[in-house]
């Protein structure tokens, strides 16, 4: 892109300003910006321009799951579905791992947190660590995809890299970044973070499958013959990957998805739930539920809203392909962003002071026909490390991975 292409576009959205510095800039610096302001989506902006406006929910209506009784009792059915399909090349895994460990205490990416005590242990680690005993059962070693972002990817990649990728074969692990989204101010004017730098962040979970697309490897999935995706969240270390009896439960129940869920602790559990919107596979999230919802229960006293999602899902790559098309809302979240003041000194604001777009993966799921809702134990698969002490931290997590056995 020239200037001079660049000045038009953002004349037409009144952003202007993004060019203010160019003069000042060297020729790396200059282009620089000018990569940023040609991939830069300002259609965005749109969705601010009269207010914010959150995509409706339909009609909800509550949603089942195979129990763990129900799953126990074919057990050894599903498994060897599964396996069959890993044995085959079918099944690829993706982690999501764009965020940073801020919360943590750690500027650093958030697989990089050590989660032992006596003994050095990653976060990376122990979830190639997981995958690892699918590889052992099958013999087959299962692609694994990891998202990165921006700003951690030369982090990521170094780490695994420095690490010998944990025991993983290199070639089977493909590195990619998220797509970017720009973050504005309340009145719809887009933050720099520096002279040649837009404030942008990383698109939401929902923009896995765009960006892998993006980078090419649409491509090497269907070189590799892989026919199903399992995404996951890089901050469950308990979690399950390309699990074989979760790929074949799913492939019998004829389904081109499935959403490892656990039953709410309480019904009050701030959790996103699976459920029908309009008789199509949904999540509400818990500030989206009526009190009526999260305390109605069916004949026998059980939850009608019972199963929380854990953000492990299962994709067939037919479908994720066929959807890739469709209309994938965008969220409009209020944050603190940091920016560049008219002096050119960057702050660092205490209170949200503007937004940023988000893509989620719970609307990829609404645009599913159909969606298998699998049962798991939370004790057993769900320690997600979000806060450094207290619930859902890594104090809580550390507890339950000595509980099953791992040594830390």
């Amino acid at each position: 892109m020239t200037y001079e292409e660049a000045k038009e576009k953002l004349a037409r959205a009144g952003q202007e300003h993004l060019l203010r510095y160019y003069s000042e800039l060297d020729d790396a610096g200059r282009e620089r910006l000018l990569a940023q302001i040609e991939t830069l989506d300002l259609s965005l902006l749109d969705l601010i321009r009269d207010g914010v406006k959150e995509v409706p929910k339909g009609s909800l209506a509550p949603l089942g799951a195979l129990t763990l009784e129900e799953i126990e009792e074919k057990k050894e059915y599903y498994e060897k579905k599964g396996a069959d399909a890993i044995r085959s090349g079918k099944v690829g895994a993706v982690l999501l791992a764009g965020g940073q460990g801020t919360r943590l205490g750690l500027d650093k990416p958030k697989g990089m947190l050590n989660v032992g005590v006596t003994r050095e242990l990653f976060l990376f680690e122990q979830l190639v660590n997981n995958l690892m005993q699918v590889v052992d059962r099958t013999g087959q070693w299962v692609p694994l995809f990891v998202m990165t972002s921006e700003k951690n990817y030369d982090d990521t990649t170094a780490f695994f890299k420095e690490h010998d990728y944990f025991g993983y074969k290199q070639e089977y692990i493909f590195f990619f970044v998220q797509k970017m989204a720009p973050s504005v101010s309340y009145d719809g004017r887009i933050y720099m973070e520096g002279k040649d730098k837009l404030s942008a962040s990383p698109n939401g979970n929902g923009g896995w499958f765009s960006s892998m697309i993006d980078a090419g490897l649409l491509d090497k999935i269907h070189e590799l013959g892989v026919e199903w995706l399992n995404v996951f969240a890089v901050d469950n270390v308990l979690q399950k990957i390309a699990d074989p009896v979760f790929v074949g439960a799913t492939m019998d129940a004829g389904c081109v998805c499935g959403a490892k869920v656990v039953a709410k602790a309480d019904p009050n559990e701030r959790v996103g739930v699976l459920c029908l919107e309009d008789g199509r596979p949904s999540i509400v999230e818990y500030y989206e539920m009526t009190d009526e919802m999260i305390h109605s229960r069916d004949e026998n006293g059980k939850l009608l809203y019972n199963y929380g999602v854990i953000l492990n899902y299962l994709f067939e790559v037919k479908t994720l392909v066929k959807i890739a098309d469709e209309y994938m809302p965008v969220h409009v979240v209020e944050k603190k962003i940091p920016y560049m003041d008219e002096n050119a000194s960057l702050v660092s604001p205490g209170e949200p002071n503007g937004y940023k777009f988000e893509t989620l993966v719970l609307d990829m799921i609404h645009l599913t026909d159909n969606c298998l809702s699998f049962e798991v134990d939370r004790e057993k698969e769900f320690a997600p490390i979000k806060n450094r002490t207290g619930v859902d931290s890594l104090e809580s997590a550390r507890e339950l991975m000595k509980k099953n056995g791992i040594a830390i």
